[in-house]
Formats: C-alpha cells, structure tokens, sequence
C-alpha cells in the first residue's frame, strides 16, 4: 500500500508518500503525478520519502522520471539517499560513460 498525501503550498507542492513504492503501487502514484505536472504555472514539486519503506525497481523508476522532471526530494534514511545519488548520476550519465 502507498498513501499519496499532496500539500499545495504557494511556493510548492510537497508530495508525502507512505508506505511501499513497488510494482502493485506506482501506477496510482503515475498517475496523479502526470494530472498535477499537466496544469498551467504548477509550483515547483518536492517529493518527501521518509516514510517509504520498501522501493523495488519499478519503484526506481518512478523515482527516475521524477529526476527528470527535476523534482527534490527530501529523505532522511540511508538506503535511501544512496539509492536517489546513484539514480542521479544515472540521468547525469545514461550510458555509463565517464
């Protein structure tokens, strides 16, 4: 299960997501991203982590796309910093090259 909870702030919108980012969830989480990156003059998005407890690789990939969109995130847990770094210097990357 994830629990989505989006906070419209007026500098931006802070996405809190909770629970397990995997393969049975991130469809809704897809979802709801696309509709609120599609609306005119959308504030800067930050995705806070920190209370995400398992993330598979279809998880990474959400996480991935949202890199793209040049989302920040905010986690506090170990596994999890080092798993948005190395997917960082993936998209910095894509090809492996130096």
């Amino acid at each position: 299960m994830l629990r989505i909870t989006v906070r419209e702030l007026a500098s931006e919108q802070r996405w809190i997501l909770q629970g397990r980012l995997t393969s049975h969830t991130v469809d809704g989480l897809l979802s709801c991203w696309r509709s609120a990156g599609n609306q005119p003059g959308a504030p800067k998005r930050v995705v806070d982590l920190n209370d995400v407890v398992v993330i598979d690789k279809k998880g990474e990939e959400v996480l991935l796309s949202m890199i793209v969109d040049g989302v920040d995130f905010v986690a506090d847990g170990v596994y999890t910093k080092h798993l948005l770094t190395s997917l960082r210097e993936r998209t910095a990357n894509p090809r492996g090259t130096e």
